[in-house]
């Protein structure tokens, strides 16, 4: 057999080309579609009809949008784009639906619809949309040959189309794909929507941006009562919503799960509850089995995957850093995250200090992160797609990324060594990244204890730093917290963790908690003792913290003076009379020792200590003059007493404001002495303040704002009687 060998094949038949003689049997076996996905760059099955996976029941808020786009429809608009962006799974395409179906249902527009992930699907698209409005084959060939510009040849068919029309372009996530070929234009022939995640103005000139986020609590909720409708109530449905951070994508597939399971259907709540139970059950791993979608690449609709997309294209575009970013901020929480967390050193660790800035912009512009503006300046990033991205982390990198996190947020928490400041920077921003840190550290499998003992360090300067700052709350939240992860990360003994015990115990006892108070002081005291010694420093915190509890809570006086002195002669033999630490202690001894018989020279002489050491107007020298005050004014020494009390009430104001719990103990003590040099007016006065202050700030219930309701109407007895009659401190 000689000469050339000719073929052609069609659909999908094949041709065979050979020299000599060869028998070939093939079998074709037709069911209506082709047995593998077709290639990239195949012409759509159709442009007539939206490319989506589970299209919403009911398109929920998006009012003021819907009314934009709407009107531009209905005003017969033509040579116009717009784009719409935002976070992937935030609902883009199910607008660009709704708006295809009032176009084409209620506008009567052709709908035209081209997903366009990447170049070849938008070409294919593209020349489809160009067939569709009536280009013939011989031109399409040429374009698809390269013969002819395929843009020019599409929108030349737009622009000479016989009925308006409306364009959608959804999933045009890189928008340099429509740059290069000039895809994306205006025409007189209709509208153009494009849907990406990609934010940059720069790549949209001319073009209208609306930004699409997540949904409203109501709306989020009912998003669920839709697809599930006999599930739960509107309330656990919105639960749910908060959880999962309002975002469509997430709703749609939580709401796919609950409408279909079959053998045992969950409630809501049971759904919420799975949600929460953390290392028990992957939450990313539940929402993608609510998935209904089927088609080639499933990996847009999936909570696991859809970020994954966007990671790639920067990774392509020469940004892998931007990968390392994102699983750095997903150690932290979803809330605002203040941007300065970002510039420290110790971040060369997970990615170059130089590429921060350029890694940042990347996760900006597609739409992984937003700026919220400030003071401070700060990011936010979507819960789910955190915990996504912590999901699909490599266990190797995971104790790099913890021990960075709670470096840089060591960095900018409050030095406890100094004392609190009114002016110091407000801790609220670092509250819930400390807590989520927390939680990564003690659950991702592959961190080390070393790591999770620097995010406990991180809790208890936080910890402390917010009961200093008079936020009792926050302080025993943030302890417990950290107890309760440590101790299942390390154990309950640990150096750590015992420290944040401690530190539990003494808010706990300014909040009125008491007796919660001394059982957690006496289980520290007695692990203190049993892991680092009668003697040790760690076991003096324990006797301090557990004496004021005894002192003027259960009654028991003895015992508090002899752990206070215990605490006064160990620390004094460990760090010196006029340590910090120390002087606290000898704060606690002169109060609980205070009586008719005081010698006023100990006040005197802790009070001079205190001003050699930590200087005037330090919190501990405050301490000192205010029991330095109460020890004058119990042994009769009122004259004595009141100026000194009257510095510290001003001292107080000015470091800690007029509602700090110091403060208002200060301001307590100055009533009494007033009362009792029977200066009754004054001291009804300044009564009321106390009253006031801690009735609005700790609220009815507390025993301190009881007592303070009672040393008052003692105040207005006296005056009222015309003689004082004391009343405590």
């Amino acid at each position: 057999m000689s000469g050339s060998t000719e073929g052609r094949a069609e659909d999908n038949g094949r041709v065979y080309q050979s020299r000599g003689d060869q028998h070939i049997t093939e079998h074709h076996h037709h069911h209506g579609s082709p047995a593998f996905p077709p290639p990239p760059g195949s012409a759509p099955d159709s442009v007539r009809q939206p490319a989506v996976g589970r299209a919403p029941v009911v398109l929920r808020d998006r009012l003021e949008l819907m009314t934009r786009l709407r009107t531009a429809l209905a005003d017969g608009g033509a040579d116009q784009v717009f784009v719409l962006h935002g976070l992937g799974g935030c609902g883009k395409t199910a607008v660009a639906s709704e708006i295809f179906r009032i176009a084409t249902v209620e506008g009567g527009r052709i709908g035209l619809w081209v997903n366009a992930p990447d170049v070849a699907s938008l070409r294919a698209g593209m020349l489809a949309v160009a067939a569709d409005r009536g280009a013939g084959e011989g031109e399409l060939t040429a374009a698809r040959n390269g013969l002819r510009a395929a843009s020019d040849l599409v929108w030349d068919r737009l622009d000479r189309s016989d009925r308006p029309w409306l364009l959608v372009i959804d999933n045009a996530d890189d928008p340099a794909v429509l740059r290069e070929g000039n895809w994306l234009r205006t025409s007189p022939g209709g509208i153009t929507l494009v849907t990406t995640r990609q934010v940059a103005s720069h790549w949209w000139p001319g073009a209208t941006l609306h930004h699409v986020g997540v949904l409203p609590r109501e709306d989020a909720a009912q998003v669920l009562c839709d697809l599930a409708p006999e599930r739960g109530t509107a309330e656990e449905a919105a639960e749910i919503a908060d959880r999962l951070g309002r975002l469509p994508l997430a709703l749609t597939l939580a709401g796919g799960y609950l409408a279909h399971q079959v053998i045992s259907p969950w409630s809501m709540a049971e759904y919420g509850q799975a949600l929460d139970r953390g290392n028990e059950m992957d939450p990313i791993e539940l929402l993608d089995q609510g998935a209904a979608y089927s088609g080639a690449d499933p990996s847009r609709h999936l909570a696991s995957t859809t970020w994954e997309l966007s990671l790639n294209a920067l990774h392509a575009q020469g940004s892998p850093e931007a990968t390392a970013l994102v699983r750095l901020l997903s150690c932290w929480s979803h809330d605002p995250l203040p941007l300065h967390l970002l510039t420290g050193p110790v971040i060369d660790a997970v990615l170059p200090r130089a590429r921060v800035e350029s890694a940042l912009r990347g996760l900006l512009d597609h739409s992984l992160t937003r700026l919220v503006p400030g003071p401070p300046r700060c990011l936010r990033t979507h819960g789910v797609l955190l915990e996504s991205i912590a999901r699909g982390t490599p266990a190797a990198q995971r104790d790099r990324l913890v021990s960075t996190a709670a470096q840089l947020l060591g960095a900018v928490l409050p030095d406890v060594t100094r004392p609190w400041a009114r002016e110091d920077p407000p801790l609220a921003p670092y509250v819930p990244h400390t807590l989520a840190l927390l939680r990564r550290a003690t659950q991702w499998d592959g961190v080390g204890q070393v790591a999770v003992t620097r995010v406990l360090e991180c809790t208890l300067r936080l910890a402390v730093a917010l009961h200093r700052a008079g936020d009792y709350a926050s302080a025993l939240s943030v302890a417990q917290d950290a107890v309760a992860h440590g101790t299942d990360a390390l154990e309950a003994n640990h150096p750590a963790v015992i420290a944040i015990r401690q530190r539990a115990g003494r808010t706990l006892y300014r909040l009125g908690r008491y007796e919660e108070a001394e059982e957690t002081h006496r289980r520290a005291l007695a692990d203190c003792t049993t892991v680092f010694g009668a003697h040790a420093v760690e076991t003096l915190e324990s006797c301090a913290g557990l004496s004021p509890v005894l002192a003027w809570v259960r009654d028991q006086k003895d015992e508090a003076v002899a752990l206070a002195r215990r605490a006064v002669e160990g620390r004094s033999a460990a760090l010196g009379s006029t340590h910090p630490s120390t002087l606290i202690a000898r704060t606690y001894l002169l109060e609980f020792t205070a009586g008719p018989e005081t010698d006023p020279g100990p006040g005197a002489e802790l009070v001079a200590d205190c001003h050699g050491a930590v200087g005037p107007g330090h919190p501990i020298t405050l301490d000192a003059e205010l029991n330095h005050g109460f020890a004058l004014a119990t042994a009769g020494r009122q004259s004595r007493a009141l100026p000194l009390v009257r510095t510290v009430v001003a001292g107080s104001e000015h470091t800690y404001g007029i509602d700090h719990p110091k403060t208002l103990a200060a301001r307590s003590l100055l009533s009494r002495v007033l009362g009792e040099l029977g200066l009754f007016d004054e001291a009804v006065e300044q009564a009321e303040l106390v009253a006031d202050a801690r009735t609005r700030v700790l609220g009815a219930e507390h025993p301190w704002t009881g007592w303070s309701l009672e040393r008052l109407a003692e105040r207005q007895r006296a005056r009222d009687d015309g003689h004082g009659t004391g009343g405590g401190a």
